[in-house]
């Protein structure tokens, strides 16, 4: 099961560029919690904890409020500053009990593949339906072994139990191609010189 991570939220009742300023220069988070069915929920949270917690890839969290209540949340679009990659506002989807939902997760290969096969990561992440408490933090693909001219497409991958392909099964997450040497790198580049120069292929 998915480790909880617990926030403690505040209501918020101004919007705007002005308010979200100050919220953030308080160190706070605007943020807004959406679900299927019901209206959204303004809130704000800490901003240091917000960003603990987010360095998780689909961390479940647990919004807390004052009055003792709690809703189940996971983060759905999370907006950076272009400079700063400070967190400027949080999206927020309302978890409901035994409904899965779509996650995006990371790809993470282990293994060598043959000697001289270079190993070309297509895809980093593949979009899967799973239950919010049981979402896996990476989905692992061995290449140990993998000859060149193999491939692996996203329908290949063994997903964890309990989690359903929502991704294009056609597409390609790993190829296996012939790694070049540094003679033939060289030979590249010499040819793009010679092709640049007139002097160079006149002689």
């Amino acid at each position: 099961m998915a480790t909880t991570i617990k926030l403690v939220a505040e209501a918020r009742n101004e919007f705007g560029k002005g308010a979200a300023r100050r919220i953030r220069r308080d160190h706070k988070v605007p943020a807004v919690i959406y679900g299927r069915g019901h209206d959204p929920i303004h809130i704000t949270l800490p901003g240091h904890d917000s960003m603990l917690a987010l360095r998780q890839s689909n961390a479940l969290i647990e919004v807390q409020f004052a009055d003792g209540s709690s809703k189940l949340v996971l983060p759905k679009q999370i907006v950076r500053h272009p400079v700063t990659n400070n967190i400027l506002h949080i999206d927020l989807l309302l978890v409901v009990k035994g409904e899965k939902v779509s996650v995006q997760v990371p790809v993470v290969l282990e293994g060598d593949a043959e000697s001289g096969a270079l190993v070309n990561h297509e895809r980093n992440e593949i979009t899967v339906l799973a239950d919010p408490t049981s979402i896996p933090s990476e989905i692992v693909v061995s290449v140990e072994g993998a000859k060149i001219g193999e491939h692996v497409l996203v329908g290949d991958i063994k997903l964890p139990k309990g989690a359903e392909l929502d991704d294009d099964a056609e597409a390609l997450v790993v190829a296996i191609n012939v790694a070049e040497s540094v003679t033939e790198m060289l030979g590249d580049s010499d040819g793009a010189e010679t092709a640049d120069d007139p002097e160079a292929a006149a002689e």
